[in-house]
Parts: structure tokens; sequence; C-alpha cells
């Protein structure tokens, strides 16, 4: 009995002797991190949970009050709390700057990420690091400066914009019927960037909005992607091996598919060549690296196509949502658009209205709206499509800012709230304000150090589409606000969706209205006649 009493005393000592060494390295180790508040063995997961509504802005609030770095343990167990548990988060430019251009090669996106989305995107140009992504992106960024590619984009936009997207506003206007514009435009952007990405317009903007099976398989495999995100690896891997859940969705899916790319690499093989006969062109991507001297596997054509449509779909839908949002509660901004827009196609297309609206605006056109650029990425600063990314860290290595950063760790940083800090911004950070992008005299489009303007990356990884991107944002703004006025529903409520994306999380339901240009051209009438800049017939056929 005495001894089993002796064992139970030297038990319950070296359970308090381990808890009381636990607390002082938990103390230890949390005196530094200077981030939100970490709790005994869960580390900052309760917080994370706490505001997982309001994510961005609460990850914004803490680096405002931290002066833009800190760093939190996600796991507070010792051996894994300074490697793999930690964490180091940042908005400042001169370690965004330090991460994805100084130090380029210790930043890699590195092995969880990679093994998350291999199964989607395999070792394509945006899952992959090193040499594998360096040979991609040498390849893809010949094409990418091409004017043909440009031209190919700016047919399909038109061509969707023309026949389809502006019918569907006419007649919801008609009808006096609301309607969800992010999803139109999600579908808009996925039906362009499926034509450049391999020349196949899925048509998923049609009347009636139709489903389509390629649209539905893709978007269900990258949102059983993301699911892996949450979870542990060895967990997602155990639901892969038994096809569970998110995992058999995830495998039915990619089999549908590569059966779809499949059929359109046969097909596009044999069309290449009877075309070597006629000269007749393809211009989509996929075209472009299969007509390459270099012989490329079916599986990597797939995976050009995927990574391409992965990042050209939801970045630039979701980015327009928040510009017509914004807008919306923005009259003076929508004015000015507006005027800009017929001022230019005044000078292109002569005085007569009618004829502004036959057409999309060629991206000549395009190219001369300084202002609504500014507006596009105002939005994304305040907004950006993708508002958090993260890094591994290879080797021990300290930021600009003084922060300590070991091995073995994750660095995230904070595009949405780079974009809210005063000291990058100024006190205005909050405001919508296109001026900021545009010069004194309202001619030139003032660039931002893109360690500042994040929006589509920095460094060597800085998006090769960027251009591509406002061709279509762009495009596609100025035929809605040319034609309409968007009023968001009475009561919608607008909020953001936690996921890699900025989605809004119950869409935008708008009301459309005609737009009524008198008072615009009233107002470049008057204009024009302080400036000198229009002649009597000019004025006078502007508003008949």
């Amino acid at each position: 009995m005495v001894s089993m009493i002796h064992m139970d005393i030297s038990m319950a000592l070296m359970i308090l002797s381990a808890v009381a060494l636990y607390l002082v390295w938990f103390r230890f180790i949390t005196r530094s991190l200077g981030g939100p508040r970490v709790w005994p063995l869960l580390g900052s997961l309760p917080e994370l949970i706490k505001n997982s509504s309001r994510m961005h802005d609460w990850i914004a609030d803490n680096l405002n009050s931290r002066g833009g770095t800190y760093q939190t343990c996600i796991c507070a167990v010792p051996f894994l709390a300074r490697k793999q548990g930690l964490v180091t988060v940042t908005c400042d430019p001169r370690n965004l700057e330090h991460i994805l251009k100084v130090r380029f090669d210790n930043y890699p996106k590195g092995p969880n990420w990679q093994a998350v989305f291999h199964d989607l995107l395999g070792d394509g140009i945006f899952n992959s690091d090193g040499d594998t992504w360096l040979f991609q992106r040498k390849t893809a960024a010949l094409e990418f400066t091409t004017r043909t590619l440009r031209q190919a984009m700016a047919r399909w936009v038109s061509r969707a914009i023309k026949y389809r997207f502006c019918p569907i506003l006419d007649a919801a206007q008609r009808e006096a019927k609301p309607v969800d514009l992010q999803d139109l435009l999600l579908r808009i952007t996925f039906d362009n960037i499926c034509g450049l990405a391999f020349g196949k317009d899925p048509q998923t903007l049609s009347p009636g909005l139709p489903e389509n099976g390629f649209a539905t398989a893709f978007d269900r495999a990258t949102e059983a992607s993301l699911h892996r995100m949450i979870l542990p690896e060895v967990i997602w891997k155990v639901k892969k091996w038994f096809r569970l859940g998110m995992e058999d969705s995830l495998s039915r899916s990619l089999g549908h598919i590569d059966k779809y790319l499949s059929k359109i690499i046969d097909e596009r093989k044999l069309e290449l060549a009877s075309r070597k006969q006629d000269g007749t062109p393809h211009d989509d991507l996929m075209s472009r690296f299969m007509k390459k001297k270099e012989s490329y596997s079916d599986e990597f054509l797939k995976h050009v196509a995927l990574n391409f449509i992965l990042a050209g779909r939801d970045t630039s839908s979701v980015a327009l949502s928040w510009f017509f949002w914004l807008v919306s509660q923005n009259p003076s901004v929508e004015e000015k658009i507006v005027s800009e827009i017929c001022t230019v196609l005044m000078e292109t297309r002569g005085s007569d209205v009618s004829k502004w609206v036959e057409e999309p605006l060629v991206f000549e056109e395009v190219d001369r709206l300084i202002y609504l650029r500014a507006a596009l990425s105002e939005t994304l600063r305040l907004y950006p499509s993708v508002p958090e990314d993260s890094k591994y860290v290879v080797y021990d290595d300290v930021l600009p800012s003084g922060t300590v950063v070991p091995a073995g760790s994750n660095v995230t940083y904070s595009i949405y709230s780079v974009g809210r800090m005063k000291f990058i911004w100024g006190d205005d950070c909050l405001e919508f304000k296109p001026e900021r992008w545009v010069s004194e005299d309202g001619k030139r489009f003032e660039v931002k150090d893109s360690y500042r303007f994040v929006a589509f990356n920095a460094g060597p990884r800085i998006c090769l589409g960027k251009d591509l991107a406002y061709l279509q944002m762009k495009s596609i703004a100025a035929a809605v606000l040319l034609r309409h006025r968007l009023m968001v529903v009475a009561g919608h409520r607008v909020e953001q969706k936690m996921s890699l994306t900025l989605f809004m999380k119950y869409g935008l339901l708008v009301n459309v209205q005609p737009r009524d240009l008198k008072p615009v051209l009233m107002k470049i009438r008057n204009d024009g006649v302080e400036d000198g800049m229009m002649d009597r017939e000019v004025r006078e056929q502007s508003l008949e």
C-alpha cells in the first residue's frame, strides 16, 4: 500500500513538473511573438475561429497595431512551435520586397502547398518551385509578350460581351428582374479564359445560365483542393486513400476534367496538322505550346490550361464584383468613368451615340481609359482578389523589419492589409479614391511601387497576365457602365467569403437600369466650350 502511495505521489509530481516546465516554456516562447493571443497547446487557433467571419480585417487590425509585422503560434506544442507552428504575418513593403525578390529562393511555395494542389495542378507554373517553375515561367513569358495573345483575348472578350453578357443585362432591365452580377462575371471570365487557354468556349454565360460539366467539375475540384488547406496533411491523405467526403468529389471531378481536356488535345492535334495546309492560325495558349519545337506531354498541356484557368478566372471576376459595388456607392466616381468613356468614343466613333453601343470597345479605345484603370486599381488595392498568400522558409533569415524567421516556418503576407495601412497609403487609405492613381493633369496613369500594390504579386512571380486582366476588366466595365446603371438590391448583404479568393459571400444582387447619357454629354459639351476643344457641330450632334 505504501509503495502504491509513493508511486501515485511520484506520478503526480512528474505531471506537475511537466506542466510547470511546459508553462515556463510556453511563457518564454510566446513572450516574443507579439501577435494575437496564443493559448496553451491550441496556439492561436481559438482566436482564428473566433474571428473567422472577418478574418482579413482581423489580420489587418493586428498588423495595424503592431507596425505591419507580427508572429503567432498555430501550434503551441514543444518541438513544433518554432518550426511548423510558427507563422510570421507581414504587410510591410520592405519585408515583401525581401521575400518576393531579394531572397526569392528562400521563400518558395513549399511542400505543403504543393501537396494540397498537386492532384489538380500537377507541377504547373502556379504549383511549382525551382527549375520546374523557371522553365515554365520563361516559356509562358514569351507567349504573354506577344501582341497576338492580346488580340486573341480582346476577341474572346468582345464576342462574349456582345452576344451574351449585354443581352442578358438588357433582358434583366426590360423584365425589371435583379441578377446576381458576381455569378454572371464568374461565367464570362471563365468562358474567356477557357477560350484563351485552349481555344474552346464552354458558354457558361448563355441565356438560362446553363450548367456546364467541365465548369462544374472544375469548381468542385478547386473547392475540394482548398478544403485540404484546413486539414492536417495526414487527415486528407487518409480520406483520399479511402475516397471519403470531398476527396471522392475531387477524384470524380478530376476524371471529368481529364476526359474533357484529353478530347480537346486530340482534336487540336488533328486541327493543327490539317491547318498546316491552309495556314489558318490557332492562337490559344495550348496550341501555341503544341506548335513549339519541344515535344510536350498531354499531361503537361492539361496542366498548362488548368493553371491559367485557375489564375485568370476567379481573380478578374471577383475584382469586377467589388468594382461595381464600390462604383454604385460612389456616384461621383461613376460619373467620371462614364464621362471618360463618352469622351473617348466621341473621338473614335463620332457624335452618333447609337453607334457607341453597336460594338464593344476595341482595345485601342480601352487603352485610353485612364480613369477607369485607376478605379479598377483602387478596387484591387482595397479588395485584392487574393487577400493573403504564404511562403515556406527554407533557411533561417531576418526580415528588414528585424523579425527572425526560422527554417521550416511559414510567412504569410497580407495583400489585403497592405492597402489599409496609413503608414503605406496615408490617412485616407480606407477611402475609395481613384485619383491617387492619376497624374495631376489627368492624362497619365501613375504606376505604384509593386511592393505597395501587390494585387498582381511582385518580383519574379509577378502576374504574367496583368495586362490581359486589365484589358478584360476595362472592356466589361466600359460595356456595362455605358449602357446601364447598377443598383444593389435593397437589403442585400455584401460580405466577404472566407476563402483563398475574396468572393462575395451572398453574391452581388443588382437591379439593372438604363443609362441616361444626356447629363454626361451636356457636361462634356460645357467643358468642351470652356476648353475650346469641341466645335459647334459636334456639340450640337452629341445632344441629339
